[in-house]
Order: structure tokens, then sequence, then C-alpha cells
């Protein structure tokens, strides 16, 4: 069993296991107990009650965090040679088709999101199964799969991020840094809860937002109370 630090026991005690803090305490409190010499990770960890094995309760989409994410996403976009230069206009850190196809196949992965016309998804379907389980793979519901290369390009420069929910009805996102002033933090939170609570469907039944957590990396997890969400 792995040993516990002066400054996670020191954490821990901050942070009461049984209170339902509001968005700005969590916000507030986690840059408070992080206990990591680098800038963390801030997540925040949704779970719904959904049925992800019915297609109308498998959550998934995009939301845009007011503050971007403090990452800078590395960007990989299949394209027709026509639209090559505006997507590396845009930020685009790779651009091509055939040789980047042909990469990926070899396993080369170095990338977080990618973007494809609709024109090339035939060919770029041949390589689902190492895009698919890292969560790679282009989708119109996320807005990865579009002629405007450009425009997608730079939404998740700015800091769009996608999400989905897991087969356990979880939802898994980072919101941020810890170097984030606390209310910038909190203004993602919302945006990104915000937004699932619009998403709510019409089939679940029951609890919808079964328990919001926020935590940094390596950082005991605080409870948040739901209805501060705004």
């Amino acid at each position: 069993m792995a040993r516990i630090t002066k400054k996670r026991k020191a954490a821990n005690q901050k942070v009461d296991p049984t209170k339902l803090y509001s968005l700005d305490e969590a916000m507030g409190l986690i840059k408070e107990v992080s206990t990591t010499k680098f800038d963390a990770s801030v997540d925040v960890h949704v779970a719904l009650g959904v049925d992800p094995r019915k297609a109308d309760q498998a959550i998934r989409g995009t939301v845009s965090l007011p503050n971007g994410t403090g990452k800078s996403k590395r960007v990989l976009v299949f394209c027709t040679p026509d639209k090559e230069k505006e997507a590396l206009d845009a930020g685009a850190d790779h651009v091509g088709l055939d040789d980047y196809i042909q990469k990926v196949t070899g396993g080369w992965t170095d990338i977080d999101v990618v973007i494809a016309m609709p024109q090339v998804m035939a060919k770029v379907g041949r390589i689902g199964r190492t895009l698919g389980p890292r969560g790679l793979m282009p989708n119109p519901k996320t807005g990865t799969v579009t002629a405007d290369v450009a425009a997608a390009v730079k939404e998740v420069k700015g800091g769009k991020i996608a999400f989905r929910v897991d087969k356990y009805g979880i939802i898994h996102s980072s919101i941020g840094r810890i170097s984030f002033d606390a209310n910038k933090l909190t203004e993602n939170a919302n945006e990104l809860l915000s937004t699932l609570m619009k998403m709510k469907p019409s089939s679940a039944k029951g609890t919808y937002v079964k328990s919001v957590t926020v935590a940094s990396t390596m950082s005991p997890g605080i409870k948040v109370d739901a209805r501060s969400i705004k």
C-alpha cells in the first residue's frame, strides 16, 4: 500500500468528505489542497442517472470553455489538398490524408484531436480501430467531421472540448489547470455542467445528476452540490 505523504495528509484534512461544497467553494479549495509541483490538471467527474447502453442516453457532445483548458491541443486534420493551407493557417499541427492514415496505421497517435472533412471519412474509417478506443475518431456530433476545417481547428485551439459518458454513466473532463484563478475554474466548470444539464434525455428516469466531484492531479476529491450550478 502506497504511503501517504505529509502534504497529502494535510490536504485530506482540509476537505470534509461528508460536505457538499458550492462550485465556488470547491474551486477555491482545490487550489489550497493541490500538492503537485507541476501545473496539475483540474478535472470534473459527473455521475449521471443514465443508461449508456441506450442510444438516446449515451451522452456526448462538446462545450467551449470560456477560459480555455490551459493546455495546447495537438490537432490532426484529414482533408483534401485544397483545404490544407486553411487548416494550417488556423493552427492545425498536422494536415494531410494518405500519409497520415499510413502513419496512424503504423501506431502513431501523438495527437489530442482529429478533425476530418466528410469527403475523406471513407478513408479515415479504415483506421477507426486505432482512433476509436483512444477517443480520437472524428464525429459529426462533436463537430470534428466538417467541411469548414479551419473553423473547427480554431474552436479546438480556443478551448472547445469534447466529452462522452463512459460505460458506468460518468463524464470525466479536464476544465483547466491549477494555476488558473478560482473564478476562471468556476466559470469553466459551470459551462460544462450547465451544458450537461440541458442534455438530460427525456427517457432518463430518477435523479439525472447523481454526483459531481472535482479534483486535481493527486489531490483529494471535493464533492459539489449540484444545486450550485448556474
